[in-house]
This record gives C-alpha cells, structure tokens and sequence, in this order.
C-alpha cells in the first residue's frame, strides 16, 4: 500500500465500512483530520475522489457544529438490478475517469477479475480510442455497455 495520507484514510474509511453491520459509516471531518494530522480538506479530497457513486458509494453530510459525514455502500439487490445500474452509469457517453471508476467497481463487487479489469481499461483508454472527444467519449461508452452486457450475460458459465 502507498504511503500517501489519501491512501491511508480511503483504507481507513474503507476498513470501517467493512466492518460496519448496515453497510453505512458516519463520520466527522474535523476528528478524522485530527486522527490522521492532517486539515479537513484532505478528508473533502479523499471522499470526493474514491468514494463516488461510480465506485458504488452514495455519500451525505451536514456542516455545520453538529455536521457529519455519511458514507454507505451501494446495496443493490440483484445482479438485474446492478447490471441495469451499470448501464444507467453508463449512458450515451462516458469519460474515461468515470468508466474506470465504473470498472474499479466491478472489480471490487467481484463481477470481474483482475485481469478482466486491465483489458477493458486499456481498451476504454485514450491512447486506443484516437478520437475526438465527443465520438471518443461515445465510442467508449458503446465499448463499456457491451463489455457489460457481456460479463453480466455469462456470469456461472
């Protein structure tokens, strides 16, 4: 693991997240940032970079005095729904931060291997996909729709 103060809170938070019964952590900015020396808009950064709703998290928080910040992971029901999820995510046009994170997702709910996840991050990439931003941005989010429709249509085989 990297030595990075980002890295060592999103473990933190990610840890407690695990270990949490109802899937759901509530925290405060200021004694987080205590706990790790660190300022407050460290714990803004983190959150806001590797807690995404792409990464499969919903965050909510309250500022003020009594202010928190809540961190619960995306429960979906069924493997229909989180495919239909997926394709939400998805939509006509991707970005290729928001596809990865799309992927990172996929690989953490174990819905694809390490290896699965290479590919398709290197096929989604900007470097293979020489385009224009919009068509870029298109023909990716094609590629990672039918990536997707793949990998949830051959599931137990």
């Amino acid at each position: 693991m990297s030595n990075s103060v980002s890295d060592v809170i999103e473990y933190y938070l990610k840890q407690n997240l695990n270990e949490s019964r109802s899937g759901e952590i509530e925290i405060k900015r200021n004694e987080l940032a205590d706990l790790f020396q660190c300022v407050p808009s460290q714990i803004n950064y983190v959150i806001s970079t590797r807690f995404t709703i792409e990464k499969g998290y919903f965050v909510e928080s309250k500022r003020g005095g009594g202010g928190y910040i809540r961190i619960r992971r995306v429960c979906l029901d069924d493997e229909a729904e989180h495919f239909v999820d997926c394709l939400n995510q998805i939509g006509q046009s991707i970005p290729q931060v928001t596809a990865e994170h799309l992927i990172t997702r996929l690989l953490e709910s174990r819905m694809m291997d390490r290896r699965e996840a290479l590919l398709m991050k290197r096929l989604i990439s900007r470097e293979t996909l020489q385009l224009p931003v919009h068509l870029r941005d298109q023909v990716r989010a094609r590629m990672m729709r039918m990536l997707v429709t793949t990998l949830f249509t051959n599931r137990g085989e």
